[in-house]
């Protein structure tokens, strides 16, 4: 049975409306695997079948886009009634040597190729007969569908804890709510009555919902919009109280002088990583030492995410001052935050981000993480005000948006507006949280997990970094005609992490390593 269809929010869909050749808006992984000694089965073939009786599990897998007349409003996803996995999961080889640098550059290629709207948005490629009897699973699936808190939760659907796959139940038959009139008018009429029993209560206001048609035709999308924007409204007063302290924490932070200094201190330097790309992409994958670098971060009295950015900061020094293109004043990353509260799987984007300092200007690598934690911490004092905000506002939507928003995108692609524009961050660094513990898929022992994410105009190089195990998964994703080799940067970070460790090691340890 068809299930009801599920209007995307703002937030996802604008991933749809700023999404041109030039710029994919997907996201993935690239997993190597290592078989089994003597393993004579059929992994692909194998996994195909495992995914196929877990799709239930991520009702998102079997999505499709359905879009409005003239776009004039947000899609829906409705399931796809033509569904067929093979569309979706494909079996690749790589040429010789069949190793991990060959796959790095196939992944690179594969990941610049959009998705097909007309079906749900993911994709699949299995990489068999890879050396010391490795597997590579190359997967991307559209940001419309789900942020890094939701990604880590389909992890759950893909991966085992053990070399046994565990045996999932099958789905149970869901039928289709009837939206029929006369049920839109008794849920409306309940709504009205529930609103003036608890008239502007702000708890109440949050969960106020109003009836949906749920169609697809022009008349069905005005109503439903309307009583969007009717729901839209009563929440809005109901937070306005929540709000206004938003506000007035924001311009209270504002007017502070030390504030006005911070704020300055974010000012992004434009350089060579701040111009438009070509639809064509760089990739590479690092690991480092999670324990190690959890040990950095503890004896410097910062977090993990802190020292995330250090050693991409050291890796972006090096980079930069090799091509004698480092500025005089600090680097800046744009940083997502999960809004994601514990436990929400939901398969939607729940994030916001804020703006860091790097400290690239600084040179001595303790003092410019010592520096980036200083940072941080007023960086995400600046933010919380806005932080705060972003669920009441990120779900503003007008008819007529969707076509004008995807126009401008379309307009800025080929405009190269960002080679010009000063930049609002250098780069994007992303740290999601992983499993520490070993996972497998149909048998398979997971090695490793690298993410592969979004370069964009402006913003040339993406920097994500999953932890599995004891180990720190960097994935580098580049424009190519910018960063034509972005290996070339992915393999300074052990290096950089072992200068940081160095620089927090004991002085006797720091003499005998220098003699």
């Amino acid at each position: 049975m068809s299930h009801a269809a599920k209007k995307l929010s703002s937030m996802d869909a604008s991933f749809l409306y700023l999404e041109t050749p030039e710029m994919p808006m997907h996201v993935g992984s690239m997993a190597i695997f290592k078989l089994t000694d003597g393993y004579d089965g059929n992994f692909f073939e194998d996994f195909k079948a495992m995914i196929a009786s877990r799709l239930h599990l991520a009702p998102i897998l079997k999505s499709r886009l359905q879009k409005t007349p003239i776009d004039i409003d947000h899609p829906s996803w409705v399931e796809d009634e033509q569904f067929d996995i093979n569309r979706h999961i494909f079996r690749a080889s790589l040429p010789a040597p069949a190793n991990r640098v060959i796959l790095e550059q196939t992944v690179g290629w594969m990941h610049a190729k959009l998705l097909n709207r007309a079906r749900p948005l993911w994709e699949f490629y299995v990489f068999e007969g890879m050396k010391d009897n490795e597997i590579g699973l190359y997967s991307k699936i559209h940001h419309a569908c789900i942020d890094g808190g939701a990604g880590a939760a389909l992890t759950s659907m893909v991966y085992d804890i053990s070399p046994i796959p565990r045996e999932v139940p099958a789905p149970t038959a869901r039928l289709k709510p009837a939206n029929e009139p006369r049920d839109i008018a008794a849920q409306l009429m309940d709504s009205y009555g529930q609103l003036w029993r608890q008239p502007l209560d702000s708890s109440k206001a949050k969960t106020f919902d109003l009836p949906r048609s749920g169609k697809s035709d022009l008349g069905s999308i005005l109503f439903d919009n309307a009583m969007f924007q009717l729901e839209s409204g009563i929440k809005f007063i109901g937070g306005i109280p929540e709000m206004a302290k938003s506000v007035s924490d924001m311009v209270a932070k504002i007017s502070d002088p030390k504030a006005r200094d911070n704020i300055a201190q974010l000012i992004s330097p434009s350089t060579v990583l701040n111009k438009s790309i070509s639809s064509e992409r760089s990739f590479a994958g690092v690991s480092v030492s999670l324990t190690q670098a959890k040990a950095i971060a503890k004896q410097s009295g910062g977090k993990l995410n802190d020292v995330v950015m250090a050693l991409s900061s050291g890796v972006l020094r090096r980079y930069l001052i090799g091509h004698g293109a480092l500025p005089n004043r600090s680097l800046t990353a744009a940083v997502p935050i999960s809004l994601r509260e514990e436990g929400n799987t939901e398969a939607n984007n729940q994030v916001f981000g804020m703006v860091c300092s790097l400290a690239s200007n600084i040179e001595d690598p303790k003092a410019r993480l010592e520096a980036i934690i200083a940072q941080s911490v007023k960086s995400k004092e600046m933010s919380h005000p806005l932080r705060a905000l972003m669920p009441s506002v990120s779900n503003i939507s007008m008819l007529g948006a969707p076509m004008v928003v995807q126009v401008l995108a379309l307009l800025y692609s080929r405009s190269n507006l960002s080679d010009v524009l000063p930049p609002a961050a250098n780069v994007t660094i992303s740290n999601v949280p992983g499993p520490r513990q070993t996972l497998y898929a149909v048998g398979a022992e997971l090695l490793h997990i690298y993410p592969v994410s979004i370069a964009t105009h402006g913003l040339v190089l993406n920097i994500t970094v999953q932890s599995y195990r004891d180990q720190l998964d960097f994935g580098f994703i580049a424009g190519a005609n910018i960063i034509p080799n972005v290996q070339e940067l992915a393999d300074m970070l052990p290096e950089e992490l072992a200068t940081l460790s160095a620089a927090y090691a004991p002085p006797d340890v720091r003499t005998s390593a220098a003699s």
